[in-house]
C-alpha cells in the first residue's frame, strides 16, 4: 500500500496521506519514500482484520482494527476517503455501519471499471453487495452507477442498460422489467437508458454502465475474470509449443504485450462502494503499485466530482417525477 501510495503522490503532488495500521511497521515502509513521508500521518491500530474474518467479527472489532478505524476517519471528516485492500464482505459491513446509507439509497453497492474493446471502461454494478434486489435498488444502482460514469469517463450523458436474458421489451423477471420502466419513465435524469443488454456484450463497449444485481453481476465478474485467464494461458500455452510458435511470438509480441495491458486488473484497479454517506475504494488484494495507485486516483476523483451530490441530484429527479417508493410494490 505504502509503495502505490508514493506513486499516487508522484502523480498528485498535492495528495495527503493518513496510513492507518501498526505504526513501526508504516514508519520502516516509509523510510523508502521521503517525499510520502512528509506528506502523510499515522494513524496507529493495534488489530487487523484478517482475510477469513466474517462481516459480523469485523464488526465487533472494528473500533481496534486498522479497516474499522480507516472508515471512521472518513466518518470523522479526518480524511476525504478511504483506500483498503482487506476484506470485501468486512469492509462493507464495516462501511455500511460507520457510514450509513445516503438518503434515497436503500443498499450501497459495489461497483467496478472493467475493460471493454474501446478505449473506455464499462462501469458495473453490483458485483456481489446484495445477491437479492427489488426493482427499486436496481433503479437506484442505475443512478449511482451514471454518476461514476459521468466523473470516472467525462460522460454527460452516459448509456445505461439493465443486464438480463435477453434484449427484447418482455424478457426479464417482474423487477428487472419494472426497474426498466421506471428509468424509461424518468425525465431529466443525467443518462440515457437504453434498455437491456445481455452478459455477452459486457465487454464490447457498446453501454456505459451495467446495472444488474449482486448475484448476477458477481457471476458475471467471475466469468469474465476467468476467460481473461484462460485466453492468456492459452496463448502463452500455444506460443511456447513449438520453435515456430516461439518465433511467432517474437513477432507478435507487441501484439500480447497489448493485450495483457488491457486485460491488467492493476490497469482497472478500485471497486467502489457506491450509495455510502462517504466514499470508500477496494483494492485488489494482489495489486502492485501501480493497481494501488489507481484505487486512491479513483477515490481522489470521487471526492473532486462531488459523486454524493451528483447521485442525490438525480435521486430527486426520479422522486419528483416518479415515487421511487412505487417500484418496489
Amino acid at each position: 500500500m505504502v509503495a502505490g501510495a508514493a506513486l499516487a503522490r508522484h502523480r498528485h503532488a498535492g495528495f495527503q496521506f493518513l496510513f492507518v495500521g501498526d505504526e513501526a511497521q508504516i514508519r520502516e515502509a516509509l523510510k523508502d519514500h521521503p517525499n510520502l513521508s512528509a506528506a502523510s500521518d499515522i494513524l496507529h491500530a493495534p488489530d487487523i482484520v484478517s482475510g477469513d474474518d466474517k462481516p459480523s467479527q469485523a464488526l465487533r472489532g472494528s473500533k481496534t482494527t486498522s479497516m474499522g478505524m480507516a472508515v471512521n476517519a472518513v466518518k470523522n471528516g479526518e480524511v476525504s476517503a478511504a483506500v483498503s485492500a482487506g476484506n470485501t464482505g468486512a469492509l462493507m459491513a464495516i462501511s455500511k455501519l460507520a457510514l450509513r446509507t445516503m438518503p434515497g439509497i436503500d443498499r450501497p453497492a459495489l461497483s467496478a471499471l472493467l475493460p471493454t474493446m474501446k478505449d473506455t471502461d464499462v462501469v458495473m454494478l453490483d458485483l456481489g453487495a446484495n445477491t437479492e434486489c427489488n426493482s427499486r435498488n436496481l433503479v437506484q444502482f442505475a443512478v449511482m452507477g451514471a454518476a461514476y460514469s459521468r466523473i470516472m469517463h467525462g460522460f454527460d450523458r452516459p448509456k445505461v442498460k439493465l443486464l438480463n436474458i435477453g434484449t427484447e421489451e418482455a424478457k426479464g423477471t417482474g423487477t428487472i422489467q419494472e426497474a426498466a420502466a421506471t428509468l424509461k419513465g424518468a425525465g431529466g435524469l443525467h443518462m440515457d437508458f437504453l434498455g437491456f443488454t445481455e452478459a455477452d456484450k459486457i465487454s464490447t463497449g457498446e453501454v456505459d454502465v451495467i446495472v444488474t444485481d449482486g448475484f448476477s453481476g458477481n457471476v458475471a465478474l467471475k466469468a469474465l475474470e476467468g476467460t481473461a485467464r484462460f485466453v492468456t494461458d492459452l496463448l502463452k500455452q500455444s506460443f511456447l509449443s513449438s520453435l515456430r510458435s516461439k518465433i511467432g511470438f517474437l513477432i507478435s509480441r507487441p501484439a500480447t504485450e497489448m493485450l495483457r495491458g488491457h486485460l491488467d486488473p492493476n490497469n482497472h484497479n478500485g471497486a467502489v462502494f457506491l450509495g455510502l454517506n462517504g466514499v470508500v475504494v477496494k483494492s485488489h488484494g494482489s495489486a502492485d503499485a501501480k493497481g494501488v495507485a489507481n484505487a486512491v486516483e479513483v477515490a481522489a476523483r470521487l471526492v473532486e466530482d462531488s459523486i454524493l451530490e451528483r447521485i442525490s441530484e438525480d435521486l430527486t429527479k426520479i422522486s419528483e417525477e416518479t415515487p421511487i417508493a412505487e417500484v418496489a410494490k
